[in-house]
Order: C-alpha cells, then sequence, then structure tokens
C-alpha cells in the first residue's frame, strides 16, 4: 500500500490532470488527511472524502481521509488500484461541488438514498 506522503502525491498528479476550471471557487482546496473517519450512522461505515461548503471560515473544500481507504480497501491493496480509488473519491466530491456551485443537490439525494439503502440491508 502506499505511505500516507505517497497517496499525497498521487492524489495531487490526479488533481493537476484535471481542468483547472473545475477548481474554480474551490478556495480551500484539496486536503487528503492521514486519519480516517467513521459515517455518524456507524455499522462500520468509513468516509472516504466529503466536500465542504462553509459559508463562513474556510469557505469550499473537499478532504480525503487516508485512514478510510486504509480501513476499507486493507493495507494489501495495489498501489493502482488505491490511485484508482482515490481518483474516484476526488471525481465524485468535485461533483458536489461543481453541483452546490448550481445549487443543484442531485448527487446529494443520491448519496443519502444509497446510504439509506446500505443500512436497510
Amino acid at each position: 500500500m502506499l505511505s500516507f506522503e505517497e497517496a499525497r502525491e498521487a492524489l495531487g498528479e490526479i488533481a493537476d490532470s484535471l481542468p483547472r476550471e473545475i477548481y474554480a471557487s474551490l478556495n480551500g482546496g484539496v486536503i487528503l488527511l492521514p486519519r480516517s473517519k467513521r459515517h455518524p450512522k456507524g455499522r462500520g461505515i468509513y468516509i472516504l472524502g466529503e466536500y465542504h461548503h462553509e459559508p463562513v471560515g474556510f469557505g469550499r473544500y473537499i478532504t480525503l481521509y487516508y485512514g478510510s481507504f486504509r480501513r476499507v480497501f486493507g493495507d494489501d491493496i495495489p498501489d493502482g488500484k488505491l490511485i484508482a480509488e482515490l481518483g474516484a473519491t476526488l471525481r465524485h466530491e468535485l461533483i458536489h461541488h461543481i453541483e452546490s456551485l448550481a445549487g443543484d443537490v442531485t448527487l446529494e439525494l443520491k448519496d443519502e438514498y444509497d446510504m439509506e439503502g446500505y443500512l436497510r440491508e
């Protein structure tokens, strides 16, 4: 598994490969934290990434949790698979960002629907 520093570097390369326009108004950027984060509804669910929109304070930014990737995918995940998961999570959170700018909550509602379905299982 990639170390935290290697994952941070890979995430930076992924972010740099996307069109600059996608980051408009994302004034807090993209942050990779070493810790994990559990979903508040429990059941062993880990949050891989979050889009934040705070009218006061830090503004708009994306957080990914390296520790959550380790918990979800394990230490034996091939480097390429982890990089692909980091990229997929970043793109997912960027969609939240773009939708937020447009006043759209489609992905947010889909995420809630998917979580409700998971919790019913």
